[in-house]
């Protein structure tokens, strides 16, 4: 898993170098919805999804629709490694969520944690960012909140519905919505072999198979200890973007990387129980993870 998603960045930067970032999502999302869509429709894990249509909605708008689009702008102007290591600020946007929100305690470890997370951006940010990319970093900083958000509307609302429903509709929406944009911007010739590549990858590996994958690796090891690829992901982006797209390896993204991760392992991790809760009472709260 934690390569199955660190690997997009790699691709998204191939693909936006021929087609458009409307018609990249539309194509990802046609491919990944044909794949889960009858799978889903198999199981019956739709019609569950119907009486919470407006909160399936706004997980597909922040989970898949904004964020793939924001991500393909994005990586027009600025690498798939600074990409991929901003986006590992997702745990530590969670953590500042939950305990705003009221979902989580706060003691020194995590405000630490939270602190190096934020600092480590701005580290890539003020090392590594033209004022010409901000704009970029803008929209990837968007897309790390909106996956913040994602997991916070499965677990507060739509916890009881069949995962896989949830994301096959959330393609098949997203496939839908893209649709008028993608295919008015279909390219006159047909893309190179690497583009078409790189489609066909974030459509069926980095999609279907990955939820697919995902789901089965929370049934094994539960949500949170899920989390750990959090923590691997942008070491593989960092490490493709280098090694084949010879992105530049800076100070500031070797100094971002180490605090980012850091800070997200310290701020993410659970508080220990308040004297004032009993242990059975602790075991029985519902475990929060952050992507």
């Amino acid at each position: 898993m934690a390569f199955i998603w660190g690997i997009p960045y790699l691709f998204i930067k191939i693909a936006v170098g021929e087609i458009t970032p409307a018609l990249l999502v539309f194509s990802r999302s046609v491919i990944g919805a044909s794949l889960l869509l009858p799978i889903a429709i198999g199981r019956k894990d739709l019609a569950p999804l119907l009486p919470y249509w407006k909160w399936i909605l706004a997980y597909t708008f922040v989970e898949v629709a904004a964020p793939w689009f924001l991500l393909s702008d994005a990586e027009r102007r600025i690498s798939s490694s600074l990409t991929g290591l901003l986006i590992a600020a997702v745990p530590s946007i969670g953590a500042l969520l939950a305990l705003v929100t009221g979902g989580d305690r706060l003691d020194s470890r995590r405000i630490a944690g939270l602190a190096l997370g934020f600092l480590g951006v701005a580290a890539l940010v003020g090392l590594d960012v033209h004022a010409d990319d901000l704009g970029a970093i803008g929209q990837v900083g968007l897309v790390a909140l909106g996956y913040a958000i994602g997991p916070m509307i499965i677990e507060r609302k739509l916890g009881t519905l069949p995962a896989l429903g949830v994301v096959a509709a959330s393609l098949g929406i997203t496939a839908l919505v893209y649709a008028p944009f993608g295919l008015t911007q279909l390219p006159l010739t047909l893309p190179s072999p690497s583009v078409i590549f790189a489609v066909a990858v974030l459509g069926v590996v980095c999609t279907a198979l990955a939820f697919l994958v995902f789901f089965a690796l929370i049934a094994e090891v539960g949500g949170p200890r899920a989390t750990v690829i959090t923590y691997v992901n942008p070491a593989v982006a960092l490490a493709l973007g280098v090694a084949l797209l010879h992105e530049p390896f800076t100070f500031g993204i070797a100094v971002g990387f180490v605090l980012i991760v850091l800070g997200s392992i310290l701020a993410t991790r659970r508080a220990p129980p308040s004297r004032s809760v009993s242990m059975t009472e602790e075991r029985a709260r519902p475990i929060r993870s952050s992507q």
